[in-house]
């Protein structure tokens, strides 16, 4: 496995790769590498001749007062990891190699990027996508492994591949959890135990919620009023939204007949943590 901070090079290493007839897997990362990254790199493996993961805590999507200066950085522990994954490139660049000097373009996919996260964090989402977009100019892979964690980030990258024609496939995998149900997160490592026994409650209020669908409920405000009270069972948790959403659209529901996104995203102590789950049909 090679590391690789020239997007000049990554790009001419991907395109010698399709030449000889590899299907390219990406996988985007911000580093800090947990299980849920890594059944991402598991998937691509499974599907892809070469396997790319980009390793690039993105500036572009830290609003002023968010934790970009702290986030978690572990580029060597973050390679061991990779290598035993048989992954074939870490994409590594620095911030100037990303966004040059005068870089002043962005993609915005409008709608969606105001919804969930979005509303919360303004600006993330462009930042998102922008990244995303150069990442896939860079490597040109043939297809792009997320999880469904982020999964208002999914839908807008779905849209945004969509509208914009990048010859790519999206494959969102499954959530990674904890054997106590909390979503794998790289923030998790913020929480002190304290908060990382509170953070369950997330969990358990979309268990809630999956309990009366399995029982017939389909009106959302309903299971929104029914998850809000098991959140309120920790005060200590400040909720930021729970929605029920349209998967695609972002946009709210009133019943699940059809089905539909559960996401919730919530303060525990000073870490914003994120989770969802999907209702089907």
């Amino acid at each position: 496995m090679l590391t690789i901070n020239s997007a000049s090079e990554m790009n001419a290493l991907t395109k010698e790769a399709r030449r000889a007839g590899k299907r390219v897997g990406l996988v985007p990362t911000m580093g800090a590498l947990h299980q849920g990254h890594l059944s991402l790199v598991r998937a691509a493996r499974s599907q892809s001749g070469m396997v790319v993961v980009s390793i690039f805590v993105n500036p572009t999507q830290f609003g002023p007062a968010e934790d970009f200066a702290k986030y978690p950085r572990s580029l060597g522990n973050d390679s061991a990891l990779l290598a035993v994954e048989k992954a074939d490139y870490v994409f590594a660049p620095s911030v100037e190699e990303m966004y040059p000097p005068g870089a002043n373009t962005w993609v915005i996919v409008e709608g969606l990027s105001n919804m969930l996260d979005g509303r919360s964090r303004p600006g993330h989402f462009r930042g998102v996508t922008t990244v995303v977009a150069k990442l896939f100019n860079i490597v040109q892979p043939d297809a792009a492994f997320f999880g469904q964690k982020d999964a208002a980030q999914a839908a807008i990258i779905r849209r945004m591949v969509r509208d914009l024609n990048f010859d790519v496939d999206i494959v969102v995998c499954p959530i990674v959890r904890e054997p106590d149900g909390v979503a794998m997160s790289s923030r998790n490592a913020y929480l002190s135990p304290a908060e990382r026994k509170q953070a369950t409650v997330l969990y358990r209020a979309l268990m809630r919620v999956q309990m009366l669908a399995d029982r017939g409920e389909t009106d959302c405000a309903k299971l929104v009023a029914a998850a809000k009270q098991v959140i309120g069972e920790e005060p200590a948790v400040r909720l930021d939204y729970f929605e029920i959403v349209d998967p695609d659209t972002l946009e709210p529901l009133p019943g699940t007949s059809g089905g539909a996104l559960v996401a919730v995203a919530a303060h525990v102590g000073s870490t914003r943590l994120i989770d969802n789950l999907m209702l089907y049909r």
